[in-house]
């Protein structure tokens, strides 16, 4: 059983609350399940516009400030990110990148149409691998705000020399992602994901200004590789912390508790709860209850946990314990989606 270690806020600084916090750190399923089933993936650019949509992609990146360069190499740099994260957690036995020359998409920043089933599961086929990781969509977006800088000098002969140009430019990469698992014919995931950068540069006029920013491209597909490798995150768990209170009066036996808490020692605080479970007190037993919830939670026992905010709530009436039965049992149904995800 994992044992999650907790991180004990501020919460002794106000001496006359009848609660501490603590943090706990949990592992939250990733937000997209693939199946167990899937150990070898492609993945696939699809975004290059096809020729047919030629004359349509070239005012499009006219009005957007891309280039056709830009798209090419910053959907690769995408791919290329999407499959180096894909191998380095060791989800797959393998990822394999596929020939990007035939299938192309719309472009002009629209999301291609799914590929049939048919197309997904010859591909898979001759390729050898059970599913399909795909970039849609890849468009840059560009906008110029040119700002005038005042000259600095009272000298009029020195006023020309003196004017500069600055120009801010905020390009937005614009990305779409699917997962096709042609083994139960479904698309696992359909995403979108937009990064934005802005650039500043000076020159004498704006389009000195503007050839400063040579550096453009290279951000654009530094910016393209880390979403791919953001698009690869979504398929894996993660670390999260959760915020929890406890009691820590009742009565003189939590004072010894909270110390106890307070200093690491929570099997030590654990025991006395539990002691104090069957306290003639209701008040006092109810806030134990609460409390070996929580100590359960730290744990990782959630079913437990759940039984002994059940307890505080339907037998001693502690109101905290109401909500908590709520949050234990959705951290349950997390628990269980991460298990799902678990390579056997």
């Amino acid at each position: 059983m994992k044992k999650f270690i907790p991180i004990i806020l501020l919460g002794f600084i106000f001496p006359a609350c009848k609660t501490n916090y603590v943090h706990i750190s949990v592992m939250d399923p990733a937000p997209v399940t693939v199946p167990n089933t899937i150990r070898k993936a492609g993945v696939l650019n699809r975004s290059i516009p096809s020729d047919d949509a030629k004359t349509l992609n070239t005012i499009h990146q006219v009005l957007s400030g891309e280039t056709a360069a830009m798209v090419k190499e910053g959907s690769a740099e995408s791919i290329r990110g999407l499959k180096d994260a894909l191998m380095e957690n060791n989800r797959f036995e393998l990822v394999k990148q596929l020939d990007s020359t035939v299938l192309k998409g719309p472009g002009f920043g629209i999301f291609a149409a799914p590929l049939s089933w048919e197309q997904v599961e010859s591909i898979c086929r001759a390729n050898n691998i059970d599913a399909l990781f795909a970039l849609e969509m890849f468009d840059t977006e560009l906008k110029i705000n040119p700002i005038v800088i005042p000259p600095k000098t009272t000298n009029p002969l020195d006023v020309i020399a003196s004017v500069q140009q600055q120009v801010n430019m905020e390009t937005t990469v614009k990305t779409g992602w699917r997962i096709y698992d042609p083994g139960n014919r479904l698309i696992v995931d359909e995403y979108t994901i937009f990064q934005n950068m802005t650039f500043t540069a000076r020159g004498v006029t704006v389009v000195a200004a503007t050839g400063a920013l040579i550096s453009r491209k290279e951000a654009v597909k530094q910016t393209a590789n880390k979403v791919g490798h953001m698009y690869a995150d979504r398929i894996l768990p993660y670390w999260t912390k959760v915020t929890r209170d406890y009691y820590v009066k009742a009565n003189s036996n939590f004072k010894i508790a909270k110390r106890k808490a307070r200093t690491g020692n929570w099997n030590g605080a654990a025991e006395i709860w539990e002691k104090e479970t069957t306290n003639s007190s209701r008040k006092v037993a109810g806030r134990a209850c609460y409390n070996m919830a929580i100590i359960n939670e730290i744990n990782g026992n959630l079913d437990k946990a759940i039984e002994w905010a059940q307890k505080s709530y339907e037998n001693y009436n502690i109101r905290l314990a109401r909500d908590y039965v709520n949050m234990l049992r959705n951290r349950k149904y997390q628990s269980d989606r991460l298990k799902s995800q678990e390579i056997k």
